[in-house]
């Protein structure tokens, strides 16, 4: 037997390789940073912190993240890159000590109706194989079992080539898939209301269809009238029964209309294909009213909202079809899975309950399967994206979170700070972008941004220890350990919605009377029901405004002035007061720059390299021509007024020369909500989602309704701006409106007049009151999950 003898009997010298355990960051200046320099430990879990707008996503996403994404898709080929988005290098000196980047952000999953959460995160994938082989009776592959696979066959004649000669042979072809036929996977089939899509008194040379887009005798409408399949003259309730099918239903027929070559095609598949089939937020208004007058949709009657065809369904293990199980909460299916005994497929089971079991340890366990991934919220969506990365055996990776405790209970945010804190000790570097104390006070190294937000921003204000940012006279040491009280008198309430018998998803026959003309708070832990009680209780309509964590779509020419309608009466003025039309004072109309069309850079696609973006130089990047800036009101001209921040806009459009009072209504209420630091020009695609869902409070706050409905409205608050938010809240019901917030913040369940606490567990573990009555009496004899955590944070 021999042994290596040792011949170092002192340490080594630490390895070269070993010394690379900083993150550099030097000069950053992206977006609001000012020349920021920190170095950030590496296999450590850093958080970062400050005032919303404080620059903190600049730092992390568009500097550290993006750099580290634009340096991998590099290793890659030419021909790939193509495919790929192109990335400029952030405004950084310099950047040292990267290691792969891992985006978990919050953007909403795709709203595609084929994606699930089973689709998401292969859970579907491996049920499908499971099935395939265990199902009884056996019906076919895994693809047999997917509702994205259409059954199909076909017959016909093939050439085969035989000793010289070319023989022909008939062959016939069959694909089972899982789709059902009725609803073609999508497990709702849409009913069009043919009153809403025509007028059948008239002709089509009279315009009788009533779709948007299809009157005036454009291509739309001249494509029916003069196809030939029917008189153009004759009214639609005279057709006969084949040219009414012609009309409304006949498969594409290739044509020529007026010497051009068009595809003619039935009027209703026309409108599913080009209107149906799009995700109903991104429709235009028009759009979406008409889709919402003409349109009715139902669960598909076939396949019971399974989307999977009839021998799909058929198929079952231990009594248990794809379709339950997939219907089943995964908390149940991973202990149904957890009871297979397959030894033929073991590694697929151990992977399958791997994955299931990180839906619950991550307190997603009340989901299911067949849930459309759609509808899930940013902080669901988050959650779901990790399930993936918790059993990667990648190490030295540098994960990115963007507030991943967003719609997270107080109970559910110390099983998060775990998994944070599990992947940080596999050897990884964790970056977290946060405001919650719970999640800070776990941080090896804080990095606080600030002092203020937008251009009051961008400066490391502290960096080092919690201990350390505790003590420091930053915004958030100050507020680091503040704690709401409970009033001491609360509002009486001027009258109540009753809810009855609500069973909307988990709900179990709720009873409920909700106190109107009060600030209530319904509370809960994630999956409890909060959001099935309130919106599917009481519905936006009149004299219910409703603010949903539903993300605001926009271009990059979108911005607040456009989307909160504040540029119109800021045009109005500007022509007003210099004598000229207000589309002079659009960057998307006729006061565009035309060298870059309004957009203030132009984009240059390089091909096999990244594009680049350079401001334009004939506008300096201004987005309008050098004619209207000439125009000026109250001494600035338009591209001056739309560099301004909110705040400073407000103060300028309330007295003197530039009074203009529909302005400045609308600055008010975007100061209100905590969004003073946006420039009014800044594009939307660069805000955050707790922005983008402030920005939409700001748009409802000058609606006319009596109950005001908000959905987390402190998502992405610094713990500083809580209280602007709370004092807005108060100012509301003061007013005499009835304010109903669906939160987790302690801070906001402690101010509530009345608190209406769900649970007492997630999904069917849910979905009933667990406690009514005011947050004193919460407190005083906590019950609940709720009432501990509160009463631990108001007496810590």
């Amino acid at each position: 037997m021999s042994m290596v003898k040792r011949t170092d009997a002192l340490s080594p010298a630490p390895h070269a390789a070993d010394s690379h355990d900083l993150i550099r960051v030097h000069g950053a200046r992206e977006n609001n940073l000012k020349d920021v320099s920190i170095e950030i430990p590496k296999r450590r879990l850093t958080v970062f912190t400050g005032v919303s707008g404080s620059g903190k996503s600049s730092l992390v996403f568009d500097t550290i993240a993006a750099e580290s994404r634009r340096l991998i898709n590099e290793t890659y080929s030419a021909f790939v890159q193509g495919f790929m988005p192109s990335l400029a290098r952030p405004e950084v000196d310099v950047l040292d000590g990267l290691t792969t980047a891992i985006t978990v952000d919050q953007q909403r999953m795709g709203s595609d109706p084929r994606s699930t959460v089973g689709t998401a995160t292969d859970a579907h994938a491996m049920l499908r194989i499971l099935f395939s082989r265990f199902g009884q009776p056996h019906i076919g592959s895994p693809q047999a079992f997917s509702f994205n696979v259409a059954s199909m066959s076909g017959a016909g004649a093939v050439s085969v080539e035989r000793a010289g000669r070319t023989v022909k042979e008939s062959r016939t072809f069959s694909v089972l898939g899982g789709m059902c036929p009725r609803c073609e996977g999508r497990g709702t089939i849409s009913d069009v209301d043919l009153s809403q899509v025509y007028d059948a008194s008239k002709s089509l040379a009279e315009g009788a269809i009533t779709v948007p887009g299809y009157k005036g005798g454009g291509w739309n409408s001249r494509l029916y009238s003069e196809s030939g399949f029917y008189p153009a003259d004759k009214p639609i309730v005279k057709f006969t029964k084949k040219e009414l099918h012609d009309f409304l239903y006949r498969e594409p027929t290739r044509m020529k209309i007026a010497g051009i070559n068009m595809t003619y095609e039935g009027l209703i598949p026309r409108i599913q294909k080009s209107m149906l089939s799009k995700d109903r937020e991104s429709m235009q208004p028009h759009i979406r009213e008409f889709v919402d007058r003409a349109v009715t949709f139902a669960v598909c009657p076939e396949c019971g909202g399974s989307r999977l065809g009839e021998a799909a369904r058929s198929s079952k293990i231990r009594g248990i079809s794809i379709a339950d199980a997939c219907a089943m909460q995964i908390s149940d299916l991973a202990d149904w899975v957890r009871d297979l005994d397959e030894p033929s497929v073991a590694p697929l089971l151990a992977t399958l309950q791997h994955t299931l079991d990180s839906f619950v340890e991550i307190g997603l366990g009340y989901l299911s399967l067949e849930r459309p991934s759609g509808t899930l919220s940013g902080g669901e969506a988050q959650r779901v994206k990790m399930i993936r990365h918790l059993g990667s055996s990648l190490t030295d990776v540098t994960y990115v979170f963007d507030e991943p405790t967003t719609g997270l209970h107080p109970h559910d945010i110390q099983r998060m700070n775990a998994l944070l804190l599990r992947l940080r000790d596999k050897g990884n570097t964790v970056l977290v972008v946060e405001h919650k104390p719970e999640v800070i006070a776990i941080a090896d190294h804080v990095v606080d941004l600030g002092p203020g937000a937008g251009t009051a921003g961008g400066s490391v204000c502290f960096e080092g220890s919690v201990e350390g940012l505790r003590g420091s006279d930053t915004v958030t040491g100050r507020h680091f350990d503040d704690r709401a009280v409970v009033k001491e008198t609360v509002r009486k309430a001027t009258g109540t919605l009753a809810v009855r018998g609500a069973r909307t998803h988990n709900l179990q026959g709720v009873d409920v009377d909700i106190p109107l003309g009060v600030l209530c708070v319904v509370t809960g832990v994630a999956g409890s029901g909060k959001s099935s009680l309130i919106h599917g209780s009481i519905p936006a309509g009149e004299g219910v405004v409703s603010v949903d964590q539903a993300p605001i779509r926009g271009s990059r020419r979108s911005n607040p002035a456009t989307y909160t309608g504040l540029l119109d009466p800021i045009r109005k003025a500007f022509a007003q007061a210099n004598g000229v039309k207000p589309a002079l004072f659009s960057a998307n109309s006729e006061g565009a720059c035309p060298g870059c069309n309004g957009a203030g850079v132009i984009y240059t696609d390089l091909a096999v390299m990244a594009g680049v973006a350079t401001p334009c130089e004939e506008c300096e990047g201004k987005r309008f021509q050098a004619a209207v800036l000439e125009y000026r009101f109250g001494g600035r001209d338009i591209s001056e007024v739309l560099a301004m921040p909110v705040a400073e806009a407000e103060e300028f459009f309330a007295t003197g020369e530039a009074r203009t009072p529909a302005a400045h209504r609308i600055l008010k209420n975007m100061a209100d909500v905590g969004l003073g630091y946006l420039t009014l020009g800044q594009p939307l695609t660069t805000l955050s989602g707790g922005e983008r869902q402030r920005l939409k409070l700001a748009t409802h706050m000058a609606d006319k309704g009596g109950v005001y409905v908000l959905d987390e409205p402190t998502t992405g608050l610094h713990l500083a701006d809580v209280e602007q938010l709370l004092a807005l809240l108060d100012r509301l019901v003061d007013s005499g409106k009835s304010v109903i917030v669906i939160e987790h913040h302690q801070a906001v369940m402690a101010h509530a007049d009345w608190i209406i606490d769900l649970g007492p567990g997630a999904g069917h573990d849910g979905g009933r009151i667990v406690f009514e009555g005011t947050p004193a009496d919460l407190v005083s004899t906590p019950t609940t999950l709720t009432g501990e955590h509160l009463a631990t944070y108001i007496n810590p």
